[in-house]
């Protein structure tokens, strides 16, 4: 085929152009990195377990205020994550294999730079924290940011100590028969025993443990008591599956019992009105109020499922003073601790749902930030 003398011209002019264009150097791609601020008070961090994938999963950095999707920071083996007291650092214990899914296991707790949401630091641990559904208190902060507490589970059950200031492991406290760290002041933790007691270890400035303390807190045999409480001050409350709040106060020599009061009515009760989900109780301490996950027709085994019920109480008597819906069902909740205090919801969809406690107006969802989030930290 003979080709017309214009167009075999043009077509040797384009080639040329393609193969130089082939042999110049395209610049080279830089990618970015953003430094956020000092986290404020409302800057929220949710806990994603991602149970199609608890090998590779992380923590969702959010500003709940903007609806904004700030970073994320990448964990190994569903990690427990805890925040510093003084925001600067987020704290996850994760592992990880040499082969991905098998191979040489390696611990580490890792400390994360909260405005660059970079690696500090990283301290390489014995294998032993406890790899469950992640909870609050199986990761937490001295009130001086010197110690982290890392729960053990093999099945035995121990506390690992490691100091910060130093970046290194100073202490492994065995807690048999007990579980999480729940921590008080600067050198206490309290650990929630089988037989119904609280247990709880003070600690010296070297992380050694210098005091123990057992108090009989409840009966096992006859109550259900839900491990996940929520804190404010060093007043933690703890929930029962039908419903009764058994708070302690943690701040004096021995755990103090404090009068226990119930969220339900006799008649709400008949109804089948009862406590459930993951993380079910979040207090605002701006507001001295506790809001709970509720469900109206609460069956036997049903306590950690999720709702779109939630109740508010004053602290101080006890009474309810107020309902909020979510439009969809939630799992864990979180408040942040100011004076105008905003709820969050972790819903089943993986978004957030938000609130303004100050109006009891819903603000909003942010759909989709995460895939299976268990907790939301808050400062």
């Amino acid at each position: 085929m003979h080709l017309p003398k214009k167009l075999a011209c043009c077509l040797v002019v384009a080639s040329g152009l393609i193969a130089a264009s082939a042999n110049a150097r395209l610049p080279n791609e830089t990618v970015g990195s953003t430094t956020l601020p000092l986290p404020d008070d409302h800057r929220s961090y949710m806990v994603d377990f991602e149970f199609n994938n608890m090998v590779s999963t992380r923590v969702v950095v959010i500003d709940p205020d903007k609806q904004k999707y700030l970073g994320m920071i990448p964990t190994g083996h569903a990690a427990p994550a805890t925040l510093s007291q003084d925001r600067k650092t987020i704290y996850t214990a994760d592992f990880f294999y040499t082969r991905y899914v098998r191979g040489e296991r390696t611990d580490v707790l890792t400390a994360w730079d909260s405005q660059t949401l970079s690696p500090k630091w990283e301290l390489e641990l014995s294998s032993q924290r406890a790899f469950t559904l992640t909870e609050r208190f199986s990761l937490a902060t001295s009130a001086d940011d010197k110690f982290v507490y890392i729960y053990n589970f093999t099945p035995s059950t121990s506390v690992t100590v490691i100091d910060t200031t130093k970046q290194e492991m100073v202490n492994e406290i065995a807690i048999n028969g007990c579980i999480l760290n729940y921590p008080v002041g600067a050198r206490r933790f309290a650990s929630l025993c089988g037989d119904g007691s609280l247990q709880m270890i003070t600690l010296n400035d070297d992380g050694k443990e210098v005091d123990r303390t057992q108090t009989k807190f409840f009966d096992p045999n006859v109550v259900k008591l839900v491990e996940r409480a929520t804190v404010v001050g060093e007043i933690y409350y703890f929930v029962t599956t039908l419903g009764e709040v058994v708070p302690v106060d943690l701040s004096g020599d021995e755990p103090e019992i404090l009068p226990r009061w119930s969220l339900v009515t006799r008649e709400e009760m008949a109804k089948g009105w009862a406590p459930g989900g993951w993380q079910l109780l979040a207090a605002a301490p701006g507001l001295n109020r506790l809001y709970v996950l509720m469900h109206p027709d609460h069956k036997p085994h049903n306590w950690e499922d999720p709702s779109q019920i939630i109740w508010e109480f004053d602290l101080k008597t006890g009474k309810k003073i107020g309902t909020l819906e979510s439009p969809s069902f939630i799992w864990s909740l979180s408040a942040t601790s100011d004076d105008k205090p905003l709820l969050l919801g972790s819903n089943i969809e993986g978004g957030l749902e938000i609130f303004d406690l100050s109006t009891g107006e819903h603000k909003g969802t942010m759909e989709g930030v995460t895939k299976t989030p268990t907790l939301i930290l808050n400062h």
